[in-house]
């Protein structure tokens, strides 16, 4: 197996951690532990190492990785016309188990599969997750499994399902949240749970305050493999597949009959047809 560093030792962390960094800048895949379970990372600018992350996956373009991201900062080089209840969303459960999906913004130059023109970002409660982050800025992370597999909880799991994919691995213990995340759709006037999971409806509802939250995987929006960090067989990686999996994968069946509808919690300078151009989410591998 490659390199593994041992990142509950802290004289070790700072080694691993940039020894990590460092491969993720050569386009290389890196297994690193997350708020729920290990994940597959690769840089999200570099096509080719996401390639090679859904290869080692076993999945196509059609089941683009989720973002994970440093700070809150972030997201406003990722992301465009956020509205103000996303931020809201942000301050109370990031960094966390909530997932948000976004329009991407159309300037970046980055290929995470088809996305139609949308990104999942996410703030992992983690701290070696962060170190890295930190360190290389946005990455493409999966759960480090093979599809269909149960997600790995630790390092040596990880190493058995992914080999020769990744190039170095960063251990920080065992691994395994109950529950996955949850990924709610940003795009449109009122969000949308695509997925619930470790962020109930009823947490998401009081920080939302008037804003309707649009639940029961509504509006067409059939969501067949939602892997989550913790759950790549994730009952949604499917059934028990996307339970399990490390990021969530959400299926880009969402329809838009309510876009037309006008933002009324969107940023004064949002066209207020905006959601009616909101192109469908894909389906999407969260973590």
């Amino acid at each position: 197996m490659s390199p593994v560093f041992d990142c509950n030792l802290p004289e070790s962390r700072g080694v691993g951690v940039s020894t990590a960094a460092e491969a993720i800048f050569r386009g290389e895949c890196v297994v690193m532990p997350t708020d729920t379970v290990y994940g597959i990372a690769a840089d999200a600018f570099n096509p080719t190492a996401v390639a090679q992350l859904l290869e080692a996956k076993g999945r196509g373009r059609d089941m683009p990785p989720p973002v994970l991201i440093p700070s809150r900062q972030t997201v406003d080089g990722l992301a465009m016309s956020v509205p103000s209840y996303a931020g809201r969303l942000m301050d109370a459960f990031w960094p966390g188990g909530l997932t948000l999906v976004f329009r991407a913004q159309q300037s970046l130059a980055w290929d995470l599969g088809d996305t139609n023109g949308t990104v999942g970002l996410r703030m992992p409660d983690d701290e070696i997750a962060l170190a890295l982050l930190e360190s290389t800025g946005p990455l493409a992370v999966s759960s480090a499994n093979r599809t269909g597999k149960p997600s790995a909880t630790t390092v040596t799991e990880a190493g058995f399902m992914l080999g020769h994919y990744v190039d170095i691995y960063l251990d920080g213990g065992e691994r395994g949240a109950d529950t996955s995340s949850t990924i709610l759709d940003c795009t449109k006037a009122d969000p949308v749970v695509l997925r619930e999971g470790t962020i109930s409806n009823d947490q998401l509802q009081k920080v939302l305050g008037d804003v309707e939250l649009i639940t029961g995987r509504a509006i067409n929006s059939p969501v067949d493999d939602i892997p989550d960090d913790s759950q790549d067989d994730i009952p949604d990686e499917v059934q028990h597949d996307v339970q399990h999996d490390v990021e969530d994968d959400i299926r880009d069946d969402v329809q838009h009959d309510e876009a037309a509808a006008v933002d009324l919690d969107k940023p004064a300078d949002t066209p207020a047809d905006a959601s009616a151009s909101t192109p469908p989410v894909t389906t999407r591998d969260d973590e």
